[in-house]
This record gives C-alpha cells, structure tokens and sequence, in this order.
C-alpha cells in the first residue's frame, strides 16, 4: 500500500511539474512576441522611456536651484507689491 501511494505522489509532482513547464514556456513564448523583438511596439515603447529617462535626468540637479530662484523671485515681488501699494495709496490721497 504504501509503494503504491509513492508511486501515485511520484507521478503526481512529475504530471505537475510538467504541466508547470509546458504553460511557463507558453507564457516566455508569448512576452517574446509580444516585445522580444525590437521593431515591436513595446521595444518602442521602452527605447522611448529609456530617451525620456536620460533627457530629464539633470531635472532633479535643477529643479532645487529653479526652487531657490523662485524663492528669491518671490521675495522681491512682496517688495515690488507694498511699493505698489504705497503708488496706489499716493495717487488716491492727490486725487482727494
């Protein structure tokens, strides 16, 4: 009884084991269809990922002196307005 059930559990891990194999190659058959070659769509597809990545890569070197330039821009447009204010407040006082 017992070689009978090992022989039932050796058959069952090879038939699983070998239906595993046959859908596993199935699937690697199929993503190499699908973008395997390079003319496919999503070989493209990632060339022009890849152009995008190493076009704005210095965008993060950049983005923190933009963020200080701003903040300075910033600074002076708060000036630029209270001087505004004070124009605005002069003209109202001479046309009273």
């Amino acid at each position: 009884m017992d070689i009978i059930l090992m022989i039932c559990t050796i058959v069952a891990v090879v038939l699983f084991v070998a239906v595993l194999v046959i859908y596993l190659t199935g699937i690697i058959n199929l993503l190499n269809h699908i973008g395997g070659v390079g003319d496919s769509y999503l070989a493209k597809l990632r060339l022009g990922l890849r152009a995008i990545e190493t076009e704005t890569g210095h965008l993060p070197t950049e983005v923190s002196k933009l963020n200080k330039a701003l903040s300075e821009t910033s600074s002076g447009l708060v000036e630029v307005n209270k001087n505004l204010e004070g124009t605005i407040k002069a003209v109202v006082k001479q046309k009273i």
